[in-house]
């Protein structure tokens, strides 16, 4: 049998191991939630150094790469959803937000889109619209639908430049801010250009409270220039977060 002291010290442990499981559970709960899709698999580096950046701004997160994870206060996705309006936007390079292009070679000659009938186009794989469903419909509307077989699908933008630059496709669908520098210097020249769109942009969701504001106000801040490893997770024209609108005007986040 234990003794009248050996119990007590039992007791006391159990009711300190409760006590560090209670306060440790109790601060994984305080975490905000957040979801990224993103724009690629290695994403070790880029969420313990956006984790540790969160954290020293007041927020305490807890990054999940799946934006559609249950009870998240936040979530960063490309596309435009429905019925669905970010609180921060993604912007450019220029801080504004983001044109869609077809980019060919100035010795191609190429005056107008018309002219890639039948020609080998790259895109960029995945969900923003930027990268293929936008240039794409503008090629539509000129009566072009390139086959199958003619479209080379690259995994982020300076792949798809890669193939135009080294000859493998006529043209490669970009992003103005993202390739204007690369233009002069290699004899390219933007052959169409749509409208600024909102393509890209952190949304709030289900398990939003006001202590994610921290949290939107940390990533407001933030720049691809700050910390180029975390914004690998963000498509490659990505270069920070604004209000939505506030993209010609002195607006910023409070």
């Amino acid at each position: 049998m234990l003794s009248a002291f050996e119990l007590r010290q039992a007791w006391s442990g159990a009711v300190l191991t409760g006590l560090l499981v209670t306060t440790a559970a109790s601060a994984e709960d305080t975490r905000i939630l957040i979801g990224i899709e993103s724009a690629t698999s290695s994403t070790a580096v880029a969420r313990y150094r956006l984790t540790e950046y969160l954290q020293s701004q007041g927020c305490e997160a807890d990054i999940r790469f799946n934006a559609k994870a249950p009870g998240l206060a936040l979530a960063f996705l490309p596309g435009m959803p429905g019925n669905s309006s970010p609180i921060l936007v993604a912007v450019n390079r220029g801080g504004q937000l983001p044109v869609p292009v077809w980019v060919t070679r100035g010795t191609a000659g190429v005056r107008h889109i018309r002219e890639l009938q039948g020609r080998d186009l790259a895109t960029v794989a995945g969900t923003d619209p930027l990268g293929a469903s936008l240039p794409l419909a503008a090629l539509q509307q000129q009566g072009v639908t390139p086959k199958p077989g003619q479209l080379y699908e690259a995994g982020d933008y300076s792949s798809a430049l890669g193939l135009l630059l080294h000859n493998n496709t006529h043209a490669a669908a970009s992003e103005l801010g993202f390739v204007k520098p690369f233009l002069t210097g290699n004899n390219l020249v933007v052959s169409w250009q749509g409208e600024p769109v909102k393509a890209a942009g952190w949304y709030r969701r289900a398990g939003w409270s006001r202590a994610a504001k921290a949290c939107e106000q940390a990533l407001a801040r933030k720049q691809r220039s700050d910390d180029p490893q975390i914004f690998v997770i963000f498509p490659e024209w990505v270069n920070g977060f604004a209000l939505p609108d506030s993209q010609n005007s002195e607006d910023s986040m409070q």
